[in-house]
């Protein structure tokens, strides 16, 4: 009961005017932010984190978090109406969203990823609020051999991911890995595969730079190609009718996408240097391995969109929990919040809920809030996001092309991202021209900078012995369901070969 009198408290402070206008205003702006490629939650709060000193420290703070909370309800803008991911966290969203869009039906898409991020979100914050001490305990156990298994399972269950093709799909993630190993070693500071010398890999392959020029110049120059067959334009209904009838559909063919999302999205998050990137495409990825029709993801099903919506959303409020209670940030823009709170005079840490328990509260109260407002937010703007999609695509293109490069460029403000921007664009085009699945390779380069340092670490803690990943609690059942998982398609391609050869003899 004290909880929730505390929660209740909390909600009175988020709903003041003050706090409300800048709930409203936070995620107002981070839905724009969210959907211009190359900015995400992390450059739209540090670019504002000055304008909060002419506020208190608690409103602060609440505006900062909405500005979090609305960047990821954007992130699904662009990557439904243009195919370009407006954050690293919304690629995973790409893959059935835009051919939902190429469909006929955004306005589908834009309604299933705007309630599959309200319940990852309203799921994560019922988490946090009822179990945020123990879950912090959890979050903490998780040393170097867990997070390899765990990253182990996310590849796991992308195997299947570039269809029946097995081979293919394993090249594509071992390519992926072998563009994650570019740049310094995290552990012994060697360059690797700096390839002619140029300075510009040095820092590595942005991922954010590989996926605007996977989904942004290689879906431009796919959807040209495709041109020929008729591309099939959005309708123009913004009815509230028809947004009910969407919802409705979400919910009768996106549920349980929407639940994995929001239970793994929520763990994954606690993790620190985790986040809502492999959130998002482990959501994914379990989604369509529990499907009951696996084979439509990819080509335009609801529930890929729900799901890695949900997974960002509820992984955006678990990473809030560490930093809070731990002082440990999950992801780069808990990090980002993190410095905000240490200049308002503000510690972290288990003696944050004692010492400041209005600030605690009322942050927690304007998570509800927050994630309310920025529900209604997303679906008035629907109508403008559709509008996007009704322009020819002689207009569309060149606007693409130009998002794609001011995207890139936004990063680090490198001419060279620009030409690596490029150079994927193209390899991504050829690659499905050929039949090659693109999103384990993008996975790779998501999970690879994560899991290779883990493993490393895992096996200098053993002197070398792997066993070091079976004999520990956490680490042995998980990477058991990992391997399961990788031979599974293997098993089933063997049985498949052998009983058309029964049938052939």
């Amino acid at each position: 009961m004290e909880i929730l009198s505390l929660l209740g408290d909390g909600i009175v402070t988020a709903v003041q005017p003050l706090n409300l206008m800048l709930i409203i205003a936070g995620v107002s702006v981070g839905l724009f932010i969210g959907a211009m490629p190359g900015l995400g939650s992390v450059n739209g709060v540090a670019i504002l984190l000055p304008v909060t000193f002419l506020v208190p420290p608690g409103s602060a703070i609440i505006f900062l978090a909405a500005i979090y909370y609305g960047a990821m309800y954007g992130g699904a803008i662009s990557s439904i109406t243009l195919g370009i991911p407006g954050a690293s966290t919304a690629v995973a969203t790409t893959f059935d969203g835009r051919p939902l869009a190429l469909q006929g039906k955004a306005r589908l898409a834009l309604v299933a990823a705007a309630i599959g991020s309200f319940t990852g979100g309203t799921v994560a914050v019922l988490l946090f609020t009822g179990f945020a001490p123990a879950l912090a305990r959890v979050a903490l156990s998780f040393g170097p051999p867990e997070i390899f298994a765990l990253m182990l399972l996310a590849f796991a269950t992308f195997v299947g991911l570039g269809g029946d093709d097995i081979a293919k799909t394993i090249f594509s993630i071992c390519f992926g890995l072998v563009l994650a190993t570019v740049g310094f070693d995290q552990v012994s500071g060697a360059a690797r595969l700096v390839l002619f010398d140029m300075n510009g890999f040095l820092g590595g392959i942005s991922f954010l730079v590989l996926a605007i020029g996977v989904y942004g110049i290689g879906e431009m120059l796919w959807t040209i190609d495709s041109m020929r067959g008729g591309i099939t334009q959005s309708k123009a209904d913004y009815s509230v009718k028809g947004i009910i009838e969407d919802s409705g559909t979400t919910v009768r063919e996106g549920w349980k996408g929407t639940a994995i999302g929001s239970f793994l999205g929520f763990f994954v998050g606690l993790l620190p240097a985790a986040g809502a990137t492999p959130a998002s495409l482990m959501s994914y990825g379990i989604a369509k391995m529990l499907a009951k029709n696996p084979e439509k993801f990819g080509k335009g099903d609801v529930g890929g969109v729900a799901a890695p919506e949900a997974g960002n959303n509820s992984a955006s409020t678990g990473s809030m929990l560490p930093m809070l209670t731990l002082g440990i940030p999950g992801s780069p823009t808990t990090a980002v919040l993190l410095g905000g709170m240490v200049i308002w005079g503000l510690v972290p840490g288990p003696r944050l809920f004692v010492d400041e328990p209005e600030f605690v509260w009322g942050l927690i109260g304007s998570f509800y809030v927050s994630n309310v407002a920025a529900v209604f937010v997303n679906i008035a703007f629907i109508p403008l996001f559709i509008w996007m999609l009704r322009m020819p695509f002689t207009v569309l293109a060149p606007l693409i092309f130009v998002l794609s490069i001011v995207g890139g460029f936004a990063a680090m403000k490198d001419m060279f991202d620009i030409w690596l921007l490029l150079v994927f664009g193209f390899g991504a085009f050829f690659l499905r021209k050929f039949d090659y699945p693109v999103a384990p390779a993008v996975l790779a380069i998501v999970l690879g900078p994560i899991a290779e340092p883990t493993m490393r670490q895992s096996l200098l803690m053993s002197s070398g012995d792997p066993m070091i990943f079976f004999n520990r609690p956490i680490a042995a059942p998980i990477m058991v369901v990992a391997i399961f998982l990788i031979l599974l398609p293997v098993f089933k391609y063997m049985l498949d070969r052998r009983k058309r050869a029964t049938e052939q003899g």
